[in-house]
């Protein structure tokens, strides 16, 4: 600190300058336990923050450091945005998004990124970005989040919190769009700076491992995909994070539903479901009402009545939280098949329209399902020439969606269905898919050995 600092923090007022420390280290989504590290306790800068002590040179130069601003914007800053007004804009924003407006929120970001070059520290601006990028997705333009949470990824300046957690979402928005080698990519790129950022033990930590070894396993590496959500689940446990062993276990629950054991499923979704009901993420758990609802449904028999109250609840949910169209589409479709399941014809027609408008092209994959319920509805009125126009589009829809593990699923629902009314070609072409989807190839022949 030079003389006129040192002059400056002499002739500072206590109470204005506490006011700027826990401004700035709010804004920044700062504790004061975050901002004292070895340099002095929490109790010393509760003082500061107070107005109750001035600050000694050492201290002051090593907040401003743990701030990252200099030393005259804590003594002397010029006219600006008030750190405090900023904060709150961003905290509007994030109301707004888990209350499912993205427009409002939207609105919100924009007001405080105009305002955020005056603002010290990076930790605002983070925020922001990261809000950014969710707004974006909510609103269904994924492109544009990729896009923003890949120049996030690639910033060197972001603190390596804000990395993993830009890494998280890039990874899970790639597999939800169906880029499957993306989301393996970035996540494990992300995975591999855990250790030198000092978080390979964190909620973050074990989010971004459950949602590689997803796209893993959608991809078809079971084995792999398995053993990475089993190291994952025993390092949730080792945390005081119900949202860490929430993720671990919804994950597991998802592998083991697809492996075809939905038995074992289900009270693993349930597990997940109970821990992340103690918390206040209304988006993930609306979605895992949705999952837990399906499963509900693929029992033998099918557990109707309690898959219809967690998908209406979800639905309920999702009207005041960050969902996405994509998720609002397979609640909707979870609706359309307890109502086929249960005999209500209409009912399963009225909500498989309703997939179609809120998908819009968002989730192909529900809307091929969508289509292919429409014709098992048509099929159990006797109505076979519409239930076998429905199949149809149905295969005009997959067809145009990229192989993976769940369209071929699909594809292979949609082969017997094909059978049922006739169309034998088609279903045949269907199995074909199918097995392309997993990954089959036709071989050529054995060649015949060279005979000499």
């Amino acid at each position: 600190m030079d003389a006129r600092q040192a002059e400056l923090l002499a002739q500072s007022d206590a109470h204005d300058l506490g006011r700027r420390l826990r401004s700035i280290r709010v804004a920044q989504g700062l504790t004061q336990g975050d901002v004292v590290g070895d340099a002095m306790s929490v109790a010393y800068l509760s003082r500061l923050e107070t107005g109750a002590r001035r600050p000694t040179v050492k201290a002051l130069t090593a907040l401003a450091a743990r701030l990252d601003v200099t030393i005259e914007s804590l003594l002397d800053p010029e006219p600006g945005a008030d750190p405090d007004e900023v904060r709150l804009a961003l905290d509007y924003a994030e109301l707004a998004l888990e209350s499912g407006e993205p427009d409002e929120a939207a609105q919100h970001i924009d007001a405080a990124l105009c305002e955020l070059d005056n603002v010290p520290g990076t930790g605002a601006r983070e925020r922001a970005a990261l809000l950014q990028a969710r707004s974006l997705e909510a609103r269904g333009r994924e492109d544009e989040a990729i896009i923003e949470l890949e120049s996030l990824v690639a910033n060197d300046a972001l603190s390596s919190l804000g990395r993993i957690r830009a890494g998280i979402a890039l990874s899970r928005i790639h597999r939800e769009t169906g880029d499957l080698g993306r989301a393996i990519t970035c996540g494990e790129e992300v995975l591999s700076q855990l250790s030198t950022a000092g978080l390979e033990a964190s909620d973050e930590a074990v989010q971004l491992s459950v949602t590689v070894a997803a796209a893993y396993f959608e991809r078809g590496d079971t084995a792999h995909a398995v053993r990475l959500c089993s190291k994952a689940i025993s390092q949730a446990e080792t945390l005081d994070s119900s949202r860490a062993r929430a993720s671990a276990y919804w994950n597991a629950s998802v592998m083991q539903a697809n492996r075809g054991d939905i038995a074992a499923a289900v009270p693993l979704a349930e597990r997940a479901l109970a821990l992340l009901s103690e918390g206040q993420d209304a988006r993930n758990l609306a979605r895992l009402r949705t999952e837990v609802g399906r499963l509900q449904l693929e029992l033998d028999p099918p557990a109707v009545d309690e898959a219809r109250e967690n998908l209406t609840q979800a639905v309920s949910e999702m009207e005041w939280s960050s969902a996405s169209p994509t998720d609002r589409a397979w609640t909707l479709l979870g609706l359309a098949r307890a109502a086929y399941l249960s005999g209500e014809l209409e009912q399963a027609r009225e909500l498989i329209i309703e997939v179609e408008a809120t998908s819009s092209g968002h989730a192909p994959l529900a809307e091929a399902e969508a289509l292919t319920l429409a014709g098992r509805t048509c099929a159990a009125e006797g109505r076979m020439d519409a239930a076998a126009d429905f199949y149809q589009q149905a295969v005009l829809r997959l067809s145009a969606i990229g192989a993976d593990k769940a369209a071929a699923q699909s594809w292979f629902d949609l082969a017997a269905l094909l059978e049922s009314v006739d169309l034998a070609e088609a279903a045949r072409d269907a199995y074909r898919r199918a097995a392309v989807s997993t990954g089959l190839r036709t071989r050529s022949a054995v060649a015949s050995p060279v005979r000499v």
